[in-house]
């Protein structure tokens, strides 16, 4: 599992957010762990892959955590994020793209912060799919108004998808 510390400052203000991303296999059965797993390494947003939960749900996955998740089929892909149930009253949307792509738009401390969860396809998918999944992506973090961050994002996955684009040409 990845956690990075999340600092934006506003008007003066800072937040303080620890963000993870975890591809889970699968959700069924790993609710309450995966509670217990955030509140021991005090992770507030846990982006989640592989949910393989056919649905477009919000539910609790333990005490004091939210996952909202999307899905089309209980065999493969599904994205989610988990919060700390004290952020899921900032919720202000939610964009659930595809079983690949999802976004939230919260708002804690007057700061506007934008959670993109993402599964992209792994090496031996079809090439319209990883494709599918690149626009999807480019879409959600287009529509992301803070230039610097869109910019920063936008470079660093075609640089991720031109490594793969190179590595299946070998």
């Amino acid at each position: 599992m990845r956690v990075r510390r999340q600092r934006e400052k506003r008007k003066g203000k800072s937040v303080g957010l620890r963000i993870g991303t975890l591809n889970v296999g699968t959700m069924t059965g790993k609710g309450r762990e995966l509670a217990d797993m955030m509140e021991r390494r005090k992770v507030d947003i846990l982006c989640v892959q592989e949910t393989r939960w056919k649905d477009s749900k919000a539910r609790s996955i333990g005490t004091g955590f939210k996952l909202f998740y999307y899905g089309v089929d209980s065999k493969r892909n599904g994205v989610g994020v988990v919060l700390k149930e004290e952020f899921v009253r900032n919720v202000l949307e939610v964009k659930r793209v595809s079983d690949r792509v999802m976004s939230l738009k919260l708002e804690i401390e007057g700061v506007m912060l934008n959670v993109v969860s993402g599964y992209a396809p792994q090496v031996g998918c079809e090439l319209e799919e990883k494709e599918r999944f690149w626009s999807e992506l480019d879409e959600v973090m287009e529509s992301i108004p803070t230039e610097s961050v869109q910019r920063r994002w936008k470079e660093y996955f075609e640089e991720l998808m031109n490594e793969e684009n190179e590595r299946e040409k070998e």
